[in-house]
């Protein structure tokens, strides 16, 4: 019974401490790879085709000013 319970313990202990040295020993976030270059004619035909579809599918907006007045500065000044 004693043997069983050690060895169980063992177990956990041993598969425990594998996992935590597992994870680290120098391993570093993977890295950001570089894109596919592509020839410039394939570029230039995607850009065409895709512009043109989102052009035509609304109109661009009008830019809103999103200044604050001068009592709103005033406001967040005093808090």
């Amino acid at each position: 019974m004693n043997s069983l319970v050690n060895q169980i313990v063992t177990g956990v202990v041993e598969s425990l401490v594998k996992e935590l040295l597992g994870k680290s020993h120098g391993k570093t976030a993977s890295k950001r790879k570089k894109r596919a270059t592509r020839t410039a004619t394939a570029t230039t035909s995607r850009t065409k085709s895709r512009s043109a579809t989102a052009r035509s599918a609304r109109p661009a907006r009008k830019q809103v000013s999103k200044r604050r007045t001068a009592a709103s500065r005033s406001r967040q000044r005093s808090k």
